[in-house]
């Protein structure tokens, strides 16, 4: 059965190296023979999209709307939901592992959702999170490379 890994990030990043570091991390989990899984719409959604398309992999976009053409051009696969940030869900069920490139409210609510159900989550240029658990799973890593080979780790271990 092929690896199924979410890339979550932030719709409007800021710091375009944001944007890099998720083309690098689909094109690197694509590689490494994983299905990828976005929200289907802009930002590090599209640009882990474009890079695991790239790649020659394949990617699921679970969209919160009810138009599957709303997806990016990279999408393989759209799945409209009429679900809203509802679809945040789905996204993280479907994931045997999380990548969180970057930060925003919706990320974070990915996170919060891997982690209250067991999935563990990488975390690259994204929010620090403190707290009684803050470090259950959550394992921050500084470049691509190593959101990459964390996450293939950790599906071994899975």
């Amino acid at each position: 059965m092929t690896p199924v890994v979410a890339v979550v990030g932030p719709a409007q990043p800021s710091d375009p190296a944001v944007l890099s570091a998720a083309r690098e991390v689909g094109a690197g989990l694509a590689a490494a023979g994983c299905t990828i899984v976005t929200g289907g719409l802009g930002g590090v959604m599209a640009a882990a999209a474009e890079g695991a398309h790239d790649a020659g992999g394949f990617v699921v976009g679970v969209l919160p709307g009810e138009d599957p053409a709303a997806a990016n051009e990279h999408v393989d696969l759209p799945v409209p939901t009429g679900l809203g940030e509802g679809r945040n869900l789905l996204i993280i069920r479907l994931a045997q592992v999380v990548v969180a490139v970057g930060g925003s409210w919706g990320t974070l609510s990915e996170v919060a959702l891997a982690r209250r159900r067991g999935t563990p989550v990488v975390s690259l240029l994204g929010w620090h999170i403190v707290g009684p658990e803050a470090g259950d799973d959550v394992i921050v890593v500084h470049d691509a490379a190593s959101a990459v080979q964390t996450a293939v780790a950790l599906l071994e271990v899975r």
